[in-house]
């Protein structure tokens, strides 16, 4: 009974944590639908003003990205601001012959009377976040616009942000992604699906009522001075955005966050880029859970509200490990149900996690219908999406697990950047592309195993106990299996 003992204990307490979670994702649900009643009365710049109107710079972080450079920098070019009140740096950190076709590119746009320079370094140190301190050392501009290669802001963008900047408390201003690839593939639509509901329900959830938000590593801008004062960038973790946005928050800065103002960037299409970004984010959320708490904790100057969300919010990417323990013991879970008739009431408790998936089901729908509208047709592919969303992302959790353990027990590892394709339409392809590893992981293996083990589950739902099964976890198990399957399968392919 030592081992049955255990099971329960540990299986009850990654479902209580869940269930946790998604009490606060309700709560945000709660301060997003309540935001929507109130008007924005921010003060701003008034741009009909010349002398009103900053220098800015604009940072553009990259790192060997043959397929989407030019795009990135005719784009920037476009952007609609006075040329002497701008300035652009192109940190560049690549090793291959994109330096050369860069600079190139960049001789061209400086005849147009662009302020843009090329900046390279002899090493990565710090990676991402040691190009920004290193190019931030010699920015000419009071604001700091950052965009990754594969983000396409609008021309007005530096119109719709810089005015915020009127509030000398507010350090940051952070806008809501688009993809341009959303509908390419059942990856990129699952992407899609969860970074929708992080800058919908989680950004305005929490900026509405002063809770600690993160600028999202790219499309935003910061006050200079408000990175300088929280610390400047630190290369210590995988997530540089998410730990200078609490260290500057701690230092009382106020961030803003513009749902309305969209900034379109490309989704990874094929699995393991994907798998790339999961990781560096999910890793990169435990270094900072490590290296905030107690800080967050100790903070004289934030509320106890603000507490919870914020270790909450820095525990986002514990729940892949809390779902994958969930998973992996609702088997054993299963028999021990069906073995010892004395716990049905406990196992009726449990329903906590049914009750969790509920909520989840309800906070997203708010985040779909704003995105896509409402009405019976949305809803009814709603729940298609949900489901599908679901069960992918329950297959990434052994993935993601890892890089959560790796980050909470503070084992360091280099910055992968995430490939770029270049890719908009079901007709482009990503085949061919020099930046793919070609090696397959044995965590895939893994994966292909537990998709075998969860297809055990459904058949256990036939043979278990003495009334003639039990089919309760038959619907989590059928969603595993797929999710894991999905996972395994697209890992295999995408190596061919």
């Amino acid at each position: 009974m030592i081992l049955e003992t255990t099971i329960i204990i540990i299986y009850t307490t990654a479902i209580l944590l869940i269930f946790l979670y998604a009490l606060a994702q309700l709560n945000l649900l709660y301060n997003y639908l309540s935001s929507k009643k109130k008007d924005d009365t921010c003060e701003t710049f008034d741009f009909s003003n010349p002398d009103e109107i900053p220098l800015v710079t604009i940072q553009l972080p990259v790192f060997n990205e043959m397929y989407v450079m030019e795009r990135l920098l005719d784009n920037i070019a476009l952007i609609d601001y006075p040329k002497d009140k701008l300035e652009i740096q192109v940190l560049d950190d690549s090793t291959d012959e994109t330096v050369e076709t860069t600079r190139l590119h960049i001789e061209q746009l400086k005849k147009t009377g662009l302020d843009i320079k090329h900046i390279t370094r002899t090493d990565r140190s710090g990676f991402k976040a040691g190009a920004l301190k290193e190019g931030l050392k010699i920015a000419k501009g009071e604001y700091i616009a950052i965009f990754d290669a594969d983000f396409l802001p609008k021309k007005n963008w530096l119109k719709c942000t810089i005015p915020y900047f009127k509030d000398d408390k507010i350090g940051v201003v952070q806008t809501r992604w688009g993809h341009i690839n959303r509908n390419y593939s059942i990856l990129t639509k699952i992407q899609a699906f969860a970074l929708d509901a992080h800058f919908t329900l989680e950004q305005v959830g929490r900026n509405s009522k002063g809770h600690f938000i993160n600028f999202n590593g790219t499309a935003g801008i910061w006050r200079k001075e408000c990175i300088i004062d929280a610390g400047n960038w630190e290369g210590d973790t995988l997530t540089e955005d998410l730990d200078l946005s609490y260290r500057a928050q701690l230092k009382n800065w106020k961030f803003k966050y513009l749902e309305d103002v969209e900034t379109p960037a490309e989704l990874p299409v094929v699995i393991s880029a994907a798998r790339s970004q999961q990781f560096r984010w999910n890793k990169g959320g435990a270094e900072n859970f490590r290296k905030m708490l107690w800080r967050v904790i100790k903070s004289d100057n934030i509320s106890i509200k603000t507490k919870i969300h914020g270790l909450l919010h820095l525990l986002n990417s514990t729940m892949f490990l809390n779902v994958f323990i969930v998973a992996v013991l609702s088997i054993p879970m299963l028999y021990i149900k069906n073995e010892y008739a004395h716990l049905r009431f406990y196992f009726y408790f449990m329903s906590f996690f049914v009750l969790s998936t509920v909520i989840f089901f309800i906070c997203y729908w708010f985040m779909y219908k704003q995105i896509y509208g409402s009405g019976f047709k949305k809803f009814f592919g709603y729940v298609g999406m949900f489901f599908t969303f679901f069960s992918i992302a329950m297959g990434f959790s052994l993935h993601n697990s890892i890089a959560v353990i790796e980050g909470h027990i503070g084992k360091r590892s280099e910055f992968v950047r995430t490939p770029k394709f270049n890719i908009s339409t079901i007709k482009d392809s990503w085949k061919g592309n020099k930046y793919l590893r070609k090696k397959l992981s044995l965590n895939v293996i893994i994966e292909g195993i537990l998709m075998l083990y969860f297809g055990f589950g459904l058949y256990s739902a036939f043979i278990v106990g003495d009334q003639g099964g039990d089919f309760g976890l038959f619907p989590f198990h059928l969603m595993l299996f797929l999710g894991f399957g999905y996972v395994f399968f697209k890992s295999l392919t995408s190596k061919i």
